[in-house]
């Protein structure tokens, strides 16, 4: 995407130019979060992977975007994403 721009080619006395649009692929799932059981009081990790590394990644429990805290983790590798939940209870589920 970076690439999009307007090119040119000079000869001196005249000038070609281009614009140049480079669309992005869309960002697809290469692997599907899972179904975890866990129990009480222990701790549990979910991981997917994308298509595309450095791609930001939004964590929610149904409707409620998660945020970092003691509870929950967030770790992206390249184009792996994983939530950690610690010390998980009922709620969690």
């Amino acid at each position: 995407k970076s690439d999009s721009d307007t090119y040119s080619c000079d000869i001196g006395d005249a000038q070609s130019r281009a614009k140049l649009t480079v669309q992005e692929r869309p960002v697809l799932f290469k692997q599907e979060l899972q179904n975890e059981e866990a129990k009480e009081g222990k701790q549990v990790r979910l991981t997917c992977e994308l298509s595309k590394p450095g791609t930001p990644v939004k964590w929610m429990k149904g409707d409620t975007v998660l945020y970092a805290s003691e509870k929950y983790e967030f770790k992206q590798h390249g184009t792996v994403a994983e939530l950690i939940i610690r010390d998980v209870k009922s709620v969690d589920a």
